[in-house]
């Protein structure tokens, strides 16, 4: 453990309806047990984690770490870019926890796992960026937006008791989902399809479970794109049984490849999700920053760095 460093723990306590707020008692026994100078604070509402984190590397304090899940992590990073003086990490306390696997560590943190995170061991990772937002893990289009597009009011509030309705939602989207025609730029070409879903990303999972680019390492400096094309009823069903594990990518349907650049353009406005927050554009832009953060990982655990 570094000495004289100033940490802050940036809790949000609604996520995983409730996990961080229950994870606070072993937190506080932890960084009593390392010796570290920390402060505890919770957010309040949606951004207050962006503003707690640039008040803080203001402070001086070395290290800003988030208790939550994909959402909270992304806001604590936005102010903090290229900040090669300030470390983030995260002790994931969220729903689907995808980010946390790119770092090497579980979904929820044993024993073990604090151990690990305290020995501060720190790698540089990548950062994308699409019309101006970061994502760390990934950005979707098609099926799986217009899934969590539901879950949102005309204001881009969440909806009360989505939760109740997700495996709904996720059906009724499979059966009448249209796709649209898409216009993708590359630095080696243009290309017009129709897509069903457009998954540009860093790490590999989302959606709790589902490797949709199992190929992504998250500091080559490389975006990787997997592009499903129109699809049947049928092979709607064929291909998501085969993404848990990956296993999509050698489908003739799919198009998966990496670039550092894409710009995408549809004839109307279409949701996308930006490390699980929900947006709405016609025309994206989307590139990636290298090594653009410091982060505390596993480097013993399965991360997706290179070597």
């Amino acid at each position: 453990m570094e000495g004289n460093k100033k940490w802050v723990f940036i809790i949000n306590p609604i996520s995983g309806t409730g996990a961080s707020k229950a994870i606070v008692p072993k937190l506080k026994e932890m960084i009593k047990k390392h010796g570290i100078d920390a402060e505890l604070v919770f957010t309040e509402s949606s951004g207050h984690a962006t503003e707690l984190s640039e008040k803080y590397a203001g402070d001086g304090f070395n290290y800003i770490i988030g208790v939550g899940g994909d959402g909270t992590l992304n806001e604590i990073a936005r102010p903090l870019i290229n900040k090669k003086d300030i470390t983030i990490g995260l002790i994931p306390a969220g729903t689907g926890n995808d980010f946390i696997q790119i770092l090497g560590f579980p979904n929820r943190f044993e024993e073990v796992d604090w151990e690990i995170f305290f020995k501060v061991q720190k790698i540089t990772m990548d950062v994308g960026l699409v019309n101006g937002k970061i994502f760390l893990n990934g950005m979707g289009l098609g099926f799986d937006a217009e899934v969590a597009a539901q879950n949102y009011t005309a204001d881009g509030k969440v909806k009360e008791g989505w939760k109740y309705r997700y495996v709904w939602q996720i059906v009724k989207t499979l059966l009448f989902f249209k796709e649209k025609r898409m216009v993708s730029i590359t630095p080696s070409g243009k290309n017009e399809t129709d897509c069903f879903i457009n998954t540009i990303a860093i790490g590999r999972r989302f959606a709790g479970g589902f490797l949709l680019t199992p190929k992504a390492i998250a500091n080559d400096g490389l975006l990787d794109v997997c592009m499903i094309k129109r699809l049947t009823l049928l092979q709607r069903f064929g291909i998501l049984l085969k993404v848990p594990k990956g296993e999509h990518i050698t489908d003739k349907k799919v198009n998966y490849y990496s670039t550092p650049a894409i710009n995408l353009e549809f004839p109307e406005k279409v949701p996308f999700h930006v490390d699980g927050e929900v947006f709405f554009s016609q025309k994206f832009d989307v590139s990636i920053l290298p090594v653009a953060l410091n982060i505390i990982y596993n480097p013993d655990g399965n991360h997706f760095f290179k070597k």
